[in-house]
């Protein structure tokens, strides 16, 4: 039986369509509002957002850095420079294969694997259209070979570039210090001080000396290139250019002719040396040997070099004058003196009868005189002098630590300088709070005995000692040690000098200050402990010589030199200053293992002191510039 065929409902078939395309037409006007409103956002809104990143994309800024400030001293003689070498670079962007292209180079110039790790390295923080170094200081000849075959290699050019130089190598090498290739630590340091963004381009930071100190103004400020890119990401004009501002010139106070007499006079002794000017407290020389070439760090030391110098057992890298910590042994005792004067302790014409040991109350322990058999009658001024021991093993327990700790800190012992140079110690000064907290032990009255004569924990660096003579020599008045003098801006020409800094003015009796300069004096005098260091100098000393142990030996033990390793042997220390009418030089030099401060640390100071008060240079023929110690002044063991 057939279906009859449903009537079609055109009217419900025409509403249900008419709505359908109202609900897609609504769709799609929201889908078009929704655009209209995203690209009102997007080009409206936050048109400058995104033309910025748009901008970003197709220009890249270039840095270029600045050329690094001069170093000279007092006199104008280079300490550090910049020349031009010739640098093999490779702009990574213009190469297709890096490779095969280093290893081709490679057959032409010797590149060595330092050399591409550096490369790799550099490359990590640089854009790939910049040229980057992949070996630098070519001779003329390889520059000339690949000269040659330059057409072979795209993206590889021969540039001109500006590399750090000490002229003078070894001399002075811990005054400047050196740069070294920017490592994490100075990115850390750079952040930190908020100066990262004046680095980009840099590829060399101050690593040590001066360089460190003064990096900031050193360096100067980096310029810029706005370079347009292309979409291959590679350089297609430059739209424009802030040129570099170059960093300011630094003038020292060191006397480089001085340094390099100095650091002679040392031989291949270990030690220190430093020179002051009371008045002003520049520092005429600053001497530590062994030295080391700071050239060997700029381009990135070899392992060779660095293993050489960092595993020596003479500790070349260590900056002794303001790192190396040494007992003052008798330089101490000047300053000993001068505190028991001030307390009222001991004033003339007080003495004692030294029979060669002093013994604490209610004790049989005998602390022993250098001198055996004693030195009989002595006051403050023979005590000094003849370097008496039991004089101020006597003193050092009236006076009491405490008082005679806080005197002398006045001098600069157990604090920093403050020299404009990192790395400082600021050496030992004991007192009893000071074993206490690091012991947790109480002080004992035989630790305050052999204070007096500078020995026990008591530890001073060469320049504290430098520093406490140059105040002494100035009747109190401490100026703070520096090395810069002047900073030049480049760019105006102006310059800018730095002022004299008074840091105390000790009140000091001009009686009790005379006392002391009287002995000072007598010490360079016949029946001095450095009586030949005085002979026919042509101007008036005032010194006093030391000598510090470096092991100890037994209470009844003579000290014998010849038995004992060369490394174990007493320092010798000397510190002195002159003309004592009116100071103009105050030094302290210690020679390591040295023995007798009067016979090895004595000549140098004396060589010192005739150029730059007499313009006298020690002569290459002279083997020894100063008569031979007598008998008496070589056994002494102060």
């Amino acid at each position: 039986m057939r279906r009859r065929p449903e009537l079609r409902n055109h009217q419900h078939e025409l509403h249900q369509f008419k709505l359908r395309l109202a609900v897609l037409g609504f769709v799609v006007l929201i889908g078009f509002s929704t655009l209209i409103i995203r690209f009102y956002f997007l080009q409206v809104v936050r048109y400058e957002h995104y033309h910025t990143l748009a901008e970003n994309n197709r220009i890249s800024v270039v840095p270029t850095a600045p050329t690094r400030g001069i170093i000279t001293d007092r006199n104008g003689t280079t300490i550090a420079h910049n020349f031009f070498v010739y640098a093999l670079e490779i702009t990574p962007s213009k190469v297709d294969d890096l490779e095969k292209t280093i290893a081709d180079i490679s057959q032409l110039v010797e590149i060595s694997s330092s050399d591409i790790k550096r490369f790799k390295k550099l490359k990590e923080r640089t854009h790939e259209f910049e040229s980057i170094p992949i070996r630098t200081h070519l001779n003329e000849v390889e520059a000339a070979k690949f000269a040659a075959n330059r057409f072979r290699f795209p993206g590889v050019d021969i540039k001109s570039r500006l590399f750090r130089h000490y002229p003078n190598e070894k001399l002075g090498a811990h005054i400047a210090g050196y740069i070294g290739r920017i490592n994490d630590n100075d990115l850390d340091w750079l952040r930190e001080s908020n100066v990262l963004s004046n680095y980009k381009g840099s590829d060399h930071i101050g690593k040590s000396g001066i360089e460190q100190y003064y990096e900031k103004t050193l360096h100067g400020i980096t310029g810029f290139q706005q370079v347009e890119i292309n979409a291959e990401g590679k350089a297609v004009r430059v739209l424009s250019s802030k040129a570099p501002v170059s960093g300011n010139n630094l003038t020292l106070s060191i006397d480089l002719e001085l340094q390099a007499i100095a650091e002679k006079g040392f031989g291949e002794s270990r030690g220190a040396l430093v020179a002051i000017q009371p008045k002003t407290g520049e520092v005429l020389a600053l001497v530590s040997m062994p030295t080391f070439d700071p050239n060997l760090f700029v381009g990135g030391i070899d392992t060779k070099n660095w293993r050489r110098l960092n595993e020596s057992e003479d500790k070349p890298l260590i900056n002794r004058p303001l790192r190396g910590i040494y007992p003052p042994g008798s330089t101490f005792k000047p300053f000993v003196a001068l505190a028991g004067l001030e307390a009222g302790k001991r004033l003339p014409p007080y003495s004692i009868q030294d029979q060669g040991y002093f013994t604490l109350p209610n004790s049989s322990h005998r602390y022993r005189d250098w001198k055996v058999d004693g030195h009989g009658i002595v006051d403050v001024t023979r005590a000094i002098t003849v370097s008496c021991d039991t004089f101020f093993y006597g003193l050092a327990i009236e006076l009491g630590i405490e008082k005679l700790a806080n005197f002398v800190r006045h001098f600069g012992f157990g604090e920093k300088s403050g020299i404009d140079i990192g790395g400082e110690n600021s050496g030992l000064l004991p007192t009893p709070e000071w074993k206490r907290r690091r012991f947790k032990q109480p002080w004992y009255v035989g630790e305050t005995v052999i204070v007096g004569i500078g020995q026990g924990y008591t530890l001073v660096t060469p320049m504290q000692l430098a520093y406490a003579t140059a105040v002494l020599a100035n009747k109190g008045t401490a100026m703070k040690p520096h090395l810069v003098t002047a900073i030049t801006n480049i760019e105006t020409g102006e310059v800018s000098h730095i002022k004299p800094v008074l840091t105390e003015q000790i009140v000091l009796s001009d009686s009790n200050l005379e006392i002391v300069k009287k002995a000072m004096i007598d010490v360079t005098l016949p029946g001095g402990t450095a009586a030949f260091v005085g002979n026919n100098a042509g101007y008036s000393i005032a010194a006093k010589t030391g000598t510090a142990q470096v092991i100890g030996i037994k209470q009844n033990e003579k000290y014998n030199e010849k038995s004992i390793n060369a490394r174990h042997r007493d320092h010798a220390l000397f510190i002195a200053y002159a003309p004592t009418e009116d100071p103009t030089i105050a030094i302290a030099a210690i020679v390591e293992n040295g023995g007798h401060g009067g016979s090895a640390a004595g000549p140098i100071v004396r060589q010192v002191m005739d150029y730059y008060l007499l313009g006298k240079k020690p002569l290459a023929s002279d083997s020894k510039l100063l008569p031979s110690p007598t008998p008496v002044e070589e056994m002494h063991h102060d």
